[in-house]
C-alpha cells in the first residue's frame, strides 16, 4: 500500500508544488498570521510562529498550508527539523495523509521523532499496515527506536491483531533494554491481553514492581473482552487489595461490563459504591451502569441512573432501549425511542434502529419501517437484516422475503444469515436449502451461522451429508453450532453413528451439544448409551445444565431403571434443581414410567405449577400399571381444575382408553367416547386407534367400523387395528379387502401389520392368500418375516388340515423354529387327531421348552382322544417325573 502510495506522490510532485506556491501567496498577507493566533507575529520569529500554531491546536488542512508555505519562505523547512516534523504532524492530524509523507520523503534529514510521527500518524488515520512497514523501514535504515516507537508500534500490532509481531517488537523491546519503560509495558500487556494471550500478559503484569492502574486496565479490559469475565474481577478486587492502586473511569467501565455479563449484582452494586466515592461517574461509567443493571434484570435501578446522568448521548440511550427490550418490556423500549427521536434527532445510528427493531410487534414493525424508509436508515445492511428477522419473529415471512429480494447488493452475509434463519423458523426446509445454495451463486461462502440455521431444519440425509461436506472442507464442523447442529441432524436421520462420530470431532463441548446427543441416543432406542454418556460428561469439566438432566431423565425413563433414576434425583438436589418445573416434571415422568408412583405422585404434589405434560406422564403411569381408579380419579381432578387452562387431547386420552378396554371396563370407555365427541377429537388418529382396540376388545366390531370411519387421516397404527379387529372377529375377507385399500392410499405396511393380515388368512383358512401374502413381505415391501409370520402361516396349514405340507414349511424356513411354531403346529396335530404327526411336534417342543407343561398335556389329550389309554398314563407318568403340574383352570364369571 505505501508503495502505491508513494509512486502517486512521485507523479503528482508539479500539482502539489502548484499548491504550495499558492500557499506561499497567501502567507504574504498579514491577515492570515492573525487567523492562526491572535496578534500579528514578527517575520524575525519563525520557530515561535510554529509553535504557536501546534498550541493553537488547528490542523485543519488550510492551516497547515499556511504554516507549509510561511517555512517555506523564510527558508527553515530544511535547517530546523523540529518545523519539519511539526508540518508532517500537522497534514496527518487534519488527514492529508499522501502530503505528509511527501513532506516526510523531502526531509534533507530524519531523527527518531520524525519516524514516530510517521508511525502515530498512520495510527491516526486507521492505516495501521502503512504504520507497520515505516517502523519496518525505520529499523532497517538504522534509526534506534526509542520508547514512543515501541508505544505507538505496539498499538499498530493490537490494531492489526497481529500477535506475532507484537513478540517480535517485545524481543526488541527487552535487547534495546526498553523492558522497564512503563509506557513500552503497559502496550506490551495491552496486545497480550487484547489478543487472548492473557497468561503471558499477566506474567508480565506481575513481574513489574510498580505497576499502574493504565497496566491493570489493559489486562482487565482484554479478560472481558475474552469473556474471561472471572478473571477480570479477581484482577480488579487483587488490583484494590494487594497493589493498593484507585481504579479510573476506564476500570469501572470494564469492571461493570464483566459484573454484568456474570450478573453479579451485588459486586456490581458495590463497584457503584465506589464510583459514587470517587467521583468518576462520567458518561461512560454512567453508561456501563446503565448497561449493568439491565443485564441483571434490574431495569428500575437503569432507569433511575439514566434518568440522573447530566449527558446523555446515543451510546447510552441504545443501551438503555436494548436493556428494556432484553427484559420484555418492548412498550417501554419504544416509548424511550420515540423521546430518543425528538431529542437526539440526527444522532441516532443504526445500532440504534436495530436494537428497537426487536421490540416491535406487527403493528409497531410496520411504522418503524416507514421511518426507516423516510430517515435513510434502510441503505445499511444490517438494518435490513434485522428487519428481516423481525418479520420472520412476528410470522410474516412474506415480508422477510419480499425485503430480502429488495436488497441490489446481496453481499453482505448478514443479510443471507437473517434470511435463512428466517426461513428455518418457519419450518420451510426447501426454501431454506434453495437459499443455501443460491449463496454460492452469489459468490458468498455460508458461515457457521448460515450452516447451523439450515441443518435445524434438514431431515434429509442426502443434503445433511453435502452440507457436513462444506462443512468439513470449510473447517466450520470444528465449530460448536455447526457440529452440534450436523449431529442433530444425523440423529433426526437415524444415523447414529454418524451422528456421534461428529459429536467426539467437537472439541468444546457445551451443554447443549451434550445435552443433543444424550437425547438422540435416548430417542432412538439407546438409553444405555445416553446414560453412559452422562457419566463421561460428569467425569469431564462441563457441568450438566437443566436441559441436559431433563433428556438423561428421558433415558432413563425409556430404560425404566429407577436405581440410576433417583441417583440422578440426588444429584438434582444437590445441585438445586429441584425448585425448577421442568426437572420435576422430568423427575415425575420418570418414576411414573419405572412404575413408582408414589414417589411421582408425591414429587407432582410438590411442583409450583402442575402443567398439562407432567399430569398427562402420571396419568399415563397409573394407566399403564391398570391402576384404573387411581388414573381416573387424577383425570377428574384435572379435568376440573384445569379444563379452563388446557384442551385435552390423545397424550392423556388415549393411555385411559387402552387401559379401559384391557380391564373390561366398557362403561367407562363409553363415557370417555363421549367426552371425545363432545371435544371434537373422535377424528383424532391417535385416540381413533385406541378406540377401535377397545371396542374391538369388547366385541363390537360395527363399533370399531364406524370409529374408523370417523377418522380424518388413518395412519398406519389405525389401519393395523382395524384389521386386526376384522381378523380376531372372523371377517378374514373384511381385513383383507381394508388392507388393499390402506396400499391404495399410500401408507406402506409394517411386520405388525402382516401379522394381522396372516391372522385374518389363518382364521378363514385362507392358505393360498397366506402364501400370497408372506411372500409379498420381502418381495415388495423388503420385510423379512419373522417367527411370528412364520407361526400365522403354520397356523393356517394346520386348521386347513394340511398338516404335512406344515411340516415341510417348517423344515424349509429362514430361522430355526421356537417353541411357539412346533406349539402351534401341535395345536394343528390336535385339532385333526394326528398322532403321529402330535408326537413329532410335541417332542421338539419339549426339546426346545422342557419345563412347558402344556405340551405334556396336548400329547396326553390327543393320545386320549383316539382311545390309547396306555400312552396317556405314560405321558402323565413322564410329566410327574419332571416335576410338573398343569395349572388348574378359573373363571371369574
Amino acid at each position: 500500500m505505501s508503495s502505491i502510495s508513494y509512486q502517486k506522490f512521485r507523479t503528482k510532485t508539479s500539482l502539489f508544488s502548484f499548491r504550495l506556491l499558492s500557499s506561499v501567496s497567501l502567507a504574504e498577507s498579514p491577515s492570515v498570521y492573525n487567523d492562526i493566533h491572535g496578534s500579528e507575529l514578527s517575520p524575525l520569529e519563525p520557530v515561535q510562529f510554529i509553535t504557536d500554531w501546534i498550541n493553537a491546536g488547528k490542523f485543519t488542512a488550510n492551516d497547515t498550508k499556511v504554516a507549509h508555505a510561511f517555512c517555506l519562505k523564510k527558508g527553515i523547512f530544511h535547517t530546523n527539523l523540529f518545523v519539519a516534523n511539526s508540518l508532517v504532524d500537522g497534514y496527518f492530524k487534519s488527514a492529508h495523509v499522501l502530503n505528509a509523507r511527501q513532506l516526510f520523503d523531502q526531509m534533507p534529514k530524519q531523527n527518531t521523532v520524525s519516524w514516530n510521527v510517521m508511525i502515530s500518524g498512520y495510527n491516526h488515520n486507521s492505516l495501521y499496515l502503512d504504520s507497520w512497514r515505516t517502523f519496518c523501514r525505520m529499523y532497517s535504515c538504522g534509526i534506534d527506536p526509542d520508547q514512543f516507537t515501541y508505544g505507538s508500534v505496539l498499538s499498530t500490532c493490537c490494531s492489526l491483531q497481529s500477535l506475532i509481531c507484537g513478540q517480535q517488537i517485545y524481543s526488541l523491546v527487552v535487547k534495546n533494554g526498553y523492558s522497564a519503560n512503563t509506557y513500552v509495558q503497559t502496550g506490551i500487556i495491552d496486545l497480550f491481553a487484547k489478543q487472548g494471550s492473557l497468561k503471558d500478559a499477566l506474567t508480565l503484569l506481575y513481574s513489574i514492581p510498580n505497576s499502574n492502574v493504565v497496566s491493570w486496565n489493559a489486562i482487565i479490559s482484554g479478560a472481558v473482552k475474552s469473556n474471561e469475565n472471572q478473571l477480570a474481577l479477581d484482577l480488579f478486587c487483587k488490583m484494590r487489595c494487594g497493589f493498593s492502586l484507585s481504579p479510573n473511569s476506564f476500570t469501572f467501565s470494564s469492571i461493570l461490563s464483566a459484573c454484568g455479563a456474570n450478573e453479579e449484582l451485588q459486586l456490581g452494586r458495590m463497584v457503584h459504591g465506589l464510583v459514587i466515592k470517587s467521583s468518576a461517574n462520567d458518561i461512560y461509567v454512567e453508561t456501563a451502569l446503565v448497561d449493568f443493571y439491565t443485564k441483571c434484570g434490574k431495569i428500575d435501578l437503569a432507569a433511575s441512573v439514566f434518568s440522573h446522568m447530566r449527558i446523555r448521548n446515543v451510546v447510552s440511550w441504545t443501551c438503555m432501549i436494548t436493556g428494556l427490550v432484553q427484559n420484555g418490556h418492548s412498550s417501554s423500549a419504544l416509548v424511550f425511542f420515540k423521546e430518543m427521536i425528538n431529542i437526539m434527532k440526527e444522532e441516532i445510528n443504526f445500532y440504534t434502529v436495530t436494537s428497537i427493531l426487536n421490540a416491535c410487534d406487527t403493528e409497531a414493525a410496520t411504522q418503524l419501517h416507514c421511518w426507516i424508509l423516510k430517515s435513510g436508515f434502510y441503505s445499511y445492511p444490517v438494518v435490513k437484516a434485522s428487519l428481516v428477522n423481525v418479520y420472520s419473529k412476528i410470522g410474516e415471512i412474506d415480508s422477510s422475503e419480499m425485503i430480502f429480494f429488495e436488497i441490489d447488493e446481496l453481499n453482505h452475509i448478514g443479510i443471507w444469515v437473517s434470511i435463512i434463519s428466517a426461513l428455518a423458523r418457519d419450518g420451510d426446509s426447501v426454501k431454506t436449502f434453495s437459499t443455501f445454495c443460491r449463496m454460492f451463486l452469489e459468490g458468498l461462502k455460508p458461515d457457521k451461522y448460515c450452516c447451523s440455521s439450515v441443518l435445524s431444519v434438514v431431515d434429509c440425509l442426502y443434503m445433511g451429508a453435502q452440507i457436513h461436506c462444506y462443512a468439513s472442507k470449510t473447517g466450520l464442523d470444528f465449530d460448536v453450532s455447526v457440529g452440534s447442529s450436523l449431529f442433530t441432524m444425523y440423529s433426526k436421520c437415524g444415523r447414529l453413528r454418524e451422528s456421534f462420530d461428529v459429536f467426539l470431532q467437537i472439541d468444546a463441548k457445551d451443554n447443549v451439544s451434550w445435552a443433543s446427543m444424550i437425547m438422540g441416543f435416548a430417542g432412538h432406542g439407546f438409553a444405555g448409551r445416553a446414560i453412559g454418556l452422562f457419566r463421561e460428561m460428569l467425569c469431564g469439566e462441563t457441568e450438566p445444565d437443566k436441559m441436559t438432566l431433563i433428556s438423561v431423565l428421558t433415558a432413563i425413563s425409556n430404560l425404566q431403571c429407577s436405581e440410576i433414576g433417583k441417583e440422578v434425583h440426588g444429584y438434582v438436589l444437590r445441585r438445586g434443581f429441584n425448585d425448577q418445573n421442568l426437572i420435576l416434571g422430568a423427575l415425575v415422568n420418570m418414576y411414573s414410567k419405572c412404575g413408582l408412583l408414589r414417589l411421582s405422585r408425591k414429587l407432582f404434589e410438590t411442583m409450583s405449577e402442575q402443567d398439562y405434560m407432567t399430569c398427562c406422564s402420571l396419568v399415563s403411569g397409573y394407566a399403564q400399571t391398570e391402576c384404573i381408579e387411581e388414573a381416573v380419579f387424577l383425570f377428574r381432578k384435572f379435568l376440573l381444575d384445569g379444563v379452563k387452562r388446557y384442551r385435552m387431547d390423545s397424550y392423556m386420552l388415549s393411555p385411559l382408553l387402552r387401559t379401559a378396554s384391557l380391564q373390561n371396563q366398557i362403561s367407562f370407555g363409553a363415557q370417555l367416547h363421549s367426552y371425545v365427541s363432545k371435544i371434537g377429537l373422535e377424528s383424532n388418529v391417535s385416540i381413533g386407534s385406541s378406540l377401535i382396540f377397545m371396542y374391538s376388545k369388547c366385541g363390537s366390531i360395527d363399533d370399531c367400523v364406524r370409529v374408523f370411519e370417523r377418522i380424518k387421516e388413518p395412519d398406519l397404527v389405525s389401519w393395523t387395528a382395524m384389521i386386526d379387529s376384522y381378523a380376531q372377529h372372523g371377517k378374514g375377507v373384511e381385513a383383507l379387502k381394508t388392507f388393499e385399500v390402506m396400499k391404495e392410499s399410500g401408507v406402506k405396511p409394517d411386520e405388525v401389520t402382516f401379522v394381522g393380515i396372516l391372522s385374518a388368512c389363518s382364521h378363514n383358512g385362507l392358505v393360498e392368500e397366506g402364501y400370497y401374502y408372506l411372500n409379498s413381505m420381502e418381495k415388495d415391501y423388503g420385510i423379512e418375516p419373522s417367527l411370528r409370520h412364520y407361526a400365522c402361516m403354520v397356523d393356517v396349514l394346520g386348521r386347513s388340515g394340511r398338516l404335512k405340507e406344515a411340516v415341510s414349511f417348517i423344515d424349509g424356513m429362514k430361522v430355526k423354529a421356537d417353541g411357539l411354531i412346533w406349539g402351534t403346529f401341535l395345536s394343528g396335530c390336535k385339532m385333526h387327531d394326528d398322532v403321529e404327526l402330535g408326537k413329532l411336534a410335541a417332542s421338539r417342543l419339549i426339546e426346545i421348552e422342557p419345563d412347558d407343561a402344556g405340551a405334556y398335556v396336548s400329547m396326553s389329550n390327543m393320545w386320549a382322544g383316539v382311545g390309547h389309554w396306555d400312552e396317556v398314563v405314560k405321558v402323565r407318568h413322564a410329566m410327574r417325573g419332571t416335576g410338573m403340574k398343569k395349572d388348574p383352570g378359573w373363571s371369574s364369571v
